[in-house]
């Protein structure tokens, strides 16, 4: 039984990275009664892949459904859009917000607004959505709700919002403990003053059940079961398990049927009859269906009912992504995939559920150009296809350049810091070696400053590590792509070189602890090496050959106490991150199911260029 359109409602929940978005989801699928009362629950429900749970972050949008009993009796049906709050991930913001009718803001009560805050605020002012703002965290010790309060209306008058969406109802919560309250002073335990705000700000969700079919897909899942699932909004019409369909895709008619119709209803998919407009409902049986298509009924003119289709903004970085060529390929037990068909396959069933990547292919036929948002973006991509049991090289992430106006450009970013004082000398030096321009510093107190800079987009690949490093782990850096400028020139990545194995066998603690002082190993003794294979980081700009598998010469002669005790420091382990961020030009990044290795592109010593010419080289752009 489809539920009448004027109980239902739609909202997205947005906020800047670890502002609450998923902890409040939690509390209120919680109250509104989702789980049994003897149900065991995961803290961050929400965050369902194994990665979101390892780095703490959301990834995917996600839906879910609350049911919530107002005052008067009448049940309303809450349709729940999290999303993502790391700008690598905007895509995924900007496609699921279709799906929705108003916006819960969650803002830091001491953090204030950041630069995400601003880009997912821009997105639901753009379609119009009414917001309503929530100050999250206001136990916190340095909470500042007025400030922050402040903060916001500047925000929204510096995005041209509407009158309207100037006057948006403000909330304060802590999510962690499930309460919201209208002013600070409300004495409530519960989240019933946010339930009560959705029903009164949130409009039902529109669109006339009478009308023909249409339902745009936004987003893409896959069930064991029943195969792929379309996820999407019925914008108009009624939708009916069984019912004769067309796909209408970017180009090309699709003639297919409904096979399973389902709805969310708390964190399960319920299957149904039918659905009618405004419900989010998953389509299962259509094969060929991706992100932006429309879904209509067959009525004659069916052919010409498509609605727009979903754009994201442009990706601003770039990777190459190529088959293993490494002496190891092929070597570790859980690889499943190896070739460039797989990789193929594999990248381009990613861009249909991703809108904010791109794959193109290159002159040669096992490497592709894999174009996305961010590092993280590229990095998570990678993980998850390693984890499938994919292998694969990487090359070092470069900017995506483009033509303004006749002249050669390349993306900048704003950047904001939030560190302790002591160290604001540092962090500028730090950015001025990578061309940042300050814009802004203020000290709001707490014995913390806040610095927003403009920076070229590449200054700021790999210098999240670097800058961690150099504030003791003290700062907090954010980052949001803010227009283009001419390029400005070669610019350093890294300053120092790398220490490379220069020939093939087993890492053994003599080599290595004579090598110690040149620099920063990456291996342990006992491992695995070959020729060209990038084994640690060296103190000074060129690289070193050296050799890791050096023994001790055996002689008959000994005498007693003379063998030294070998003391070696414990090794820097790289991730795929980090081994994207450290490689230069001239390196690749081998990645396979059991290890993350790093490499220079030409393994033999004597064909390699020096590094400083290879580098010059590959900058001439």
């Amino acid at each position: 039984m489809s539920s009448a359109p004027r109980t239902l409602r739609n909202v997205a929940i947005v906020a800047h990275v670890d502002h609450g978005k998923t902890t409040l989801v939690d509390h209120m699928l919680r109250q509104a009664g989702t789980f049994r009362a003897n149900e065991v629950v995961a803290e961050r429900v929400m965050d369902s892949n194994d990665l979101e749970r390892e780095r703490g972050i959301t990834i995917l949008a996600k839906n879910t459904s609350v049911r919530w009993r107002a005052a008067d009796g009448t049940v309303t049906k809450i349709n729940v859009i999290d999303t993502p709050g790391h700008a690598d991930f905007g895509g995924e913001v900007e496609r699921t917000l279709l799906m929705a009718d108003g916006a819960l803001l969650l803002v830091d009560a001491a953090e204030g607004p950041l630069p995400q805050t601003r880009f997912v605020l821009r997105k639901c002012l753009e379609l119009g959505f009414p917001v309503i703002v929530v100050i999250n965290k206001i136990d916190r010790s340095d909470a500042r709700p007025e400030e922050v309060h402040e903060e916001i209306f500047d925000l929204f008058c510096d995005l041209d919002a509407s009158d309207a969406q100037l006057d948006f109802p403000l909330l304060y919560a802590i999510g962690r403990e499930g309460v919201a309250k209208r002013t600070l002073e409300d004495p409530s335990t519960t989240l019933q003053p946010l339930f009560d705000t959705i029903l009164e700000k949130v409009p039902p969700a529109p669109g006339d059940p009478d009308a023909p079919l249409q339902v745009l897909v936004s987003n893409i899942d896959h069930d064991d079961y029943v195969g792929r699932l379309a996820i999407g909004r019925v914008v108009a019409g009624t939708i009916s398990a069984n019912q004769p369909v067309g796909v209408i895709k970017d180009g090309s008619l699709v003639k297919s049927a409904v096979k399973v119709l389902s709805t969310f209803e708390g964190l399960k998919r319920t299957t149904t009859e039918s659905a009618s407009a405004g419900e989010i409902v998953a389509v299962a049986g259509i094969g060929d269906v991706d992100v932006g298509d429309t879904i209509v009924d067959q009525a004659p003119g069916w052919e010409s009912r498509a609605l727009p289709r979903i754009h994201v903004e442009q990706p601003t970085i770039k990777m190459r992504v190529g088959v293993n060529t490494s002496p190891f390929a092929g070597k570790s037990k859980q690889t499943k995939y190896l070739t460039s068909r797989h990789l193929r396959d594999r990248l381009m069933r990613e861009t249909k559920k991703n809108l904010a990547i791109r794959v193109e292919e290159t002159e040669t036929p096992d490497t592709f150009v894999v174009l996305g948002r961010g590092e993280l973006q590229l990095a998570i991509l990678v993980e998850t296809m390693r984890r499938e049991g994919y292998e694969l090289q990487l090359g070092n992430p470069e900017v995506i350049t483009k033509d303004v106006e006749g002249v050669l450009s390349e993306p900048m970013e704003l950047v904001v810091i939030d560190v302790p004082e002591n160290f604001i000398g540092i962090v500028t030096e730090r950015l001025g070696e990578r061309r940042g321009r300050m814009v802004k510093m203020a000290n709001p107190g707490f014995g913390r400053a806040r610095m927003e800079y403009r920076v070229p987009s590449r200054g700021m690949i790999g210098f999240r590590g670097e800058l961690l490093t150099a504030t003791r782990g003290t700062a907090l850096l954010n980052s949001l792509f803010d227009g283009w400028e001419p390029w400005g020139g070669p610019m350093v990545k890294r300053q120092t070189g790398a220490i490379v194995s220069d020939r093939s066998g087993v890492t053994t603690p003599y080599a290595l602890h004579h090598l110690q002082p040149r620099g920063t190993f990456f291996v342990s003794t006992g491992l695995d090496v070959y020729e060209g294979m990038i084994v640690g980081e060296h103190n000074r700009p060129n690289d070193t050959d050296v050799n890791v598998t050096k023994e001790k010469k055996l002689s008959n002669v000994r005498n007693h106490g003379k063998d030294e005790n070998v003391m070696l420091a414990p090794p820097r382990v790289l991730t795929i991150e980090t081994a994207m961020e450290w490689i230069d030009a001239d390196e690749l990044v081998e990645v396979t199911p059991e290890a993350v290795r790093v490499r220079k592109q030409i393994l033999q010593i004597n064909l390699r260029p020096r590094r400083s010419d290879a580098i010059e080289e590959a900058q001439s752009v």
